[in-house]
């Protein structure tokens, strides 16, 4: 005797909770880790939070004014490099994932690979084809303009990798000069790589601030790009986060002395007490002009000094120059007194 499986109404497989007597049914599940048999458009649940592409990161306003600053610096250096005319321009800064960066980077191109020492991790430049081009073109007394360079696909010469090197360690002093005014840092190129593979500096999963700029020199050119890692910048990502130059998040130099004096000179009224007695309300409503009340305290007993209700410290009450004086027997304490 056979029987067909379809004849059974299997039940639909299910998890427990443990704080109850509810269910998560197979919809819940495929519902909250994403449909994993089939593909749904757009993703949803964990796998949506785990393949997402949108990069969460501090933004780094001080490292947006270092670069802008860089953009007039290099400008400069450039033209005294080459004798032309340079327009430098700051196109984008934004935040990417190490390997997506070396993904995009279009071959052929020269990557230098430089350290900043203060913070003892490395950082990249990359330079495509286009600038690398026009700039031996510029340093070797090429023609200005021309058709665009086509690319053959050989690898850079020894002449062309010795002149970009000198571009590089222009853009490295003029980074590190916009940078000074923030943190002191010394920043040297340490070799140049025209793969991807042999410039990785940082886990492909790393978030970096990039910053991508355009040289234009007479009908040619190409860009440029800074790559700093957010594990090199940390030592000074404080500095780096200010809204403007010399922000203070704590102590102010300014105000804190100003304070400090003023107070100083801010007069208090402080109150010496004789004593205390608990007296029924019916022997207060029957005080009268002379009255003498005993508060069982000798001359040379210690008395509460007090500001606002507040115990301030121990004093004795004595006389000077005909005027009732007391003198402080302990200090003034920092906390309330029991």
């Amino acid at each position: 005797m056979s029987m067909e499986l379809e004849d059974f109404d299997l039940p639909e497989p299910s998890v427990a909770l443990f704080d109850g007597d509810a269910t998560l049914g197979q919809a819940d599940i495929d519902a909250l880790f994403g449909d994993m048999g089939t593909p749904i458009d757009p993703k949803q649940g964990l796998r949506a939070v785990i393949e997402s592409d949108v990069i969460s990161h501090e933004r780094l306003p001080m490292l947006e004014v270092v670069f802008d600053r860089m953009v007039r610096i290099f400008a400069t250096s450039m033209r005294n490099l080459t004798s032309d005319a340079i327009d430098v321009s700051l196109e984008e800064v934004n935040s990417v994932r190490f390997g997506d960066f070396l993904s995009h980077v279009a071959l052929p191109a020269m990557i230098g690979v430089f350290r900043i020492e203060e913070w003892e991790n490395y950082g990249l430049v990359t330079v495509d084809s286009g600038l690398i081009y026009s700039v031996v073109d510029a340093l070797l007394g090429g023609r200005r303009g021309g058709t665009t360079v086509l690319i053959d696909g050989r690898g850079f010469t020894t002449i062309e990798s010795d002149l970009v090197a000198r571009m590089l360690r222009t853009v490295l002093a003029d980074m590190s000069a916009a940078l000074a005014p923030i943190t002191p840092n010394t920043m040297a190129l340490e070799r140049i790589e025209t793969s991807t593979r042999f410039a990785t500096i940082a886990g492909s999963t790393n978030i970096c601030a990039v910053a991508t700029f355009r040289v234009d020199m007479d009908e040619r050119g190409g860009r440029f790009s800074i790559l700093l890692p957010y594990a090199t910048i940390e030592p000074v990502k404080h500095l780096l986060g200010q809204r403007f130059m010399g922000e203070k998040l704590g102590r102010d130099g300014i105000w804190e002395p100003h304070m400090t004096a003023e107070i100083r000179k801010t007069t208090v009224s402080v109150d010496v007490v004789l004593g205390e007695r608990l007296l029924p309300l019916e022997t207060v409503r029957d005080f009268a002009v002379g009255q003498t009340i005993p508060l069982h305290r000798g001359p040379d007993d210690p008395l509460d000094l007090q500001c606002g209700g507040v115990t301030l410290g121990r004093a004795q009450i004595g006389q000077r120059s005909n005027n009732i004086a007391v003198r402080m027997m302990t200090d003034i304490a920092r906390g309330p007194r029991p």
